[in-house]
């Protein structure tokens, strides 16, 4: 047997799925297996696999065993010459196994080979060649110096920048996420280093391979594409800390004692100074526009009290007091921002309307408020309504000079209705098109290509592969969706990368799939589009039904002397108030006798489901599960409100 494919996995269904349609492609021509070592996934990976490929060897551990662990069990019961070690967030060539292969063949110096990587734009990704990182090369990635000399031999060493990506080098580290091993090397060297869990055992073992006299290839005749799941959570502190410390462990296992330790202390700085940045980094993107709407509105009231009082109220003299100013328009800017929170104003990418919507709603509120208040604290309902409108004309003016900067994480309008091309056969793309319909993005425009460069008499195609970037132009395109059924994935790949300029997103439909992955930008993991896309899974929904859970308990609080005489179960429905007001529960959760609602979005367990709303309550497996999917993919929280007031007398359950 010639080749042996190890996918190791966890919680990534969708993305393995692609995966294992392209190995499937790629394995055509070539004797081998293919293992997929799950690690204890609750997200329907298991019974994907065993549903569409069941020449696939599956491994369910019963616990995450780690990266490390993982691979090493799929590497003792292969029988390939070589091992490939692959990550599920990848796609391979129709004919990578046959050219990697081919190529170790004519090589017998060749122990471990690694193959040019790119993203889900097409953009090459630089670790799929690196440096050995020593102190030195650490030092001048970490601390930026190699990004401001990118092709420099010595600040570029970590990913070796001064190697042309598109030629077959030597290197000495390779990337985890697509590395082909010799099994006689293996056999000498040995399995990955247990001791690393996560990050570094790619590095260790390169490492090893060349001390044990062989050399690590890069070669870039043939590419995959890696959707690199884990890019949103490079800015977390976890991610710093378990990076840096593999790299700690490498570096005392492989160098000296002196170097090691100055090694250590180098990482230590780096993760203190990374940690940092990385909570610095996450609260400017989550805190820029509050504090700088705060900022714009405190400023403009500040000038409008003064002229108004100036002009209008205190023309003989005098002066609002300084009350109004310490405390008065800061509480107003409190409920405004609230306000335009709990109206998604904050949200990713930034939305206008909903900025304004939460400015208006925050002035109704501070009116109702400041009728309440007592005479003295009652200053002008005019100041109100002035504030409201300089914060009408000067948010949306904040929110587009971002736009206008070309802040990467700052976009502008809500794009739920994108405009999409599919290429593919009719009958390929038609179902991919009748899917999209179905999910929760409801394109605005859905038109079919033809993966032929000669355009066959088919009015159901406005044009061929090769007028995409007239059609991109003249339609206004946003996304491109590839039928991987049809199309080769090479030619995904080099179009991908031809047509970066045309500044579109790009998705992959596999066939037989319902869903559709691609990844938009470095803060995305992967953007995903499944029948079953989910409103719960929103930001703003997620927020708004988590402040109904407040209200409602609070509400019920207040009431429960009366209420509780109408409840089933009295002291539980008390217990169940206070389990949904510190978190532990929701008013309105799954029904979790349907298996297939660990598939959906994680919500905390609800004390009523989407079952407690019907009539006649049902317990078939059907019906109950197709109520967890409606519940979750059109939710709002007047369904959640709907199910308290039907169910009402179950509040205890």
């Amino acid at each position: 047997m010639k080749l042996s494919v190890i996918i190791v996995n966890y919680n990534v269904e969708h993305f393995l799925e692609q995966c294992l349609y392209s190995v499937r492609r790629a394995m055509q021509d070539i004797t081998g297996e293919v293992f997929v070592i799950d690690n204890n996934s609750i997200d329907g990976s298991n019974r994907m696999v065993k549903k569409k490929f069941p020449e696939v060897v599956l491994i369910e551990n019963k616990d995450n065993k780690g990266f490390s662990k993982a691979n090493n069990q799929g590497i003792r019961m292969a029988n390939g010459e070589y091992i490939l070690l692959l990550n599920p967030d990848t796609v391979v060539e129709d004919d990578t196994f046959t050219k990697i292969v081919g190529f170790m063949d004519k090589h017998p110096d060749a122990g471990a080979l690694g193959v040019k990587m790119v993203d889900g734009s097409g953009k090459f990704l630089p670790e799929s060649k690196r440096g050995l990182p020593t102190p030195e090369a650490a030092f001048y990635k970490m601390f930026g110096i190699s990004k401001l000399f990118p092709k420099s031999k010595r600040f570029a060493k970590y990913h070796a920048g001064y190697l042309d990506e598109n030629e077959i080098h030597e290197v000495e580290i390779l990337a985890g996420a697509f590395m082909l091993l010799r099994k006689t090397v293996l056999d000498v060297i040995g399995l990955l280093d247990e001791t690393f869990f996560m990050y570094g055992e790619d590095i260790d073992l390169s490492y090893r391979v060349i001390k044990g006299g062989y050399k690590n290839y890069y070669f870039p005749d043939t590419r995959i594409i890696h959707y690199k799941g884990e890019s949103t959570k490079k800015s977390s502190v976890n991610y710093v800390l378990v990076f840096y410390n593999a790299m700690v462990i490498f570096a005392k296992k492989h160098f000296t004692h002196k170097r090691a330790k100055l090694f250590a202390q180098l990482i230590n700085v780096a993760i203190y100074l990374r940690a940092f940045l990385a909570i610095l980094s996450r609260l400017w993107e989550k805190l820029i526009f509050p504090l700088i709407d705060a900022l714009a509105m405190y400023g403009g009231l500040v000038i409008i009290t003064r002229l108004w009082g100036q002009q209008i109220i205190y023309r003989e003299g005098g002066h609002y007091p300084m009350t109004f100013y310490y405390y008065v328009i800061p509480s107003y800017i409190i409920v405004w921002l609230l306000s335009i929170y709990f109206s998604g104003g904050y949200d990713k990418p930034v939305h206008i309307k909903k900025t304004v919507a939460g400015l208006l709603v925050g002035t109704v509120l501070i009116l109702v408020l400041y009728a309440l208040l007592p005479e003295s604290l009652r200053f002008s309902r005019a100041l109100i309504l002035l504030g409201t409108v300089w914060g009408i004309l000067v948010l949306p003016a904040i929110r587009l000079l971002f736009y206008w900067m070309k802040v990467p994480w700052v976009q502008m309008g809500e794009k739920i209705n994108k405009r999409f091309i599919i290429i593919g056969d009719h009958e390929e793309a038609t179902r991919v098109s009748e899917l999209m319909k179905s999910s929760f993005i409801q394109p605005g425009f859905v038109a079919m290509v033809s993966p032929e460069e000669n355009l066959k008499q088919d009015n159901s195609f406005i044009g061929s592969i090769t007028q995409v970037i007239d059609i991109i132009n003249i339609y206004s395109i946003d996304e491109i969706v590839f039928c991987s059924k049809n199309v080769p994935h090479q030619t995904i790949i080099d179009k991908m990368t031809e047509w970066q300029r045309a500044e579109v997103n790009y998705k992959i439909a596999p066939e037989d799939s319902l869903s559709i992955i691609g990844s938009n930008s470095i803060h995305t993991s992967g953007d995903l589009y499944t029948v079953d896309i989910k409103a719960v899974d929103m930001p703003v929904n997620r927020r708004n039904k988590r402040l109904l859970d407040v209200l409602v308990s609070l509400v019920l609080i207040f009431t429960s002397p009366v209420i509780i005489f109408f409840q089933r179960k009295p002291f539980s429905f008390i217990s169940n108030i206070f389990q949904v007001l510190f978190e532990k529960k929701s008013w309105v959760g799954y029904y979790l006798e349907d298996t297939n609602y660990r598939h959906l979005p994680k919500i905390k367990k609800g004390v009523l489901t989407p079952v407690s709303g019907m009539k006649v309550r049902t317990q078939d497996p059907d019906v109950v599960s197709t109520l967890n999917i409606l519940y979750a993919r059109d939710y709002n929280v007047w369904k959640d409100l709907n199910i308290i007031f039907f169910a009402f007398r179950d509040l205890g359950f």
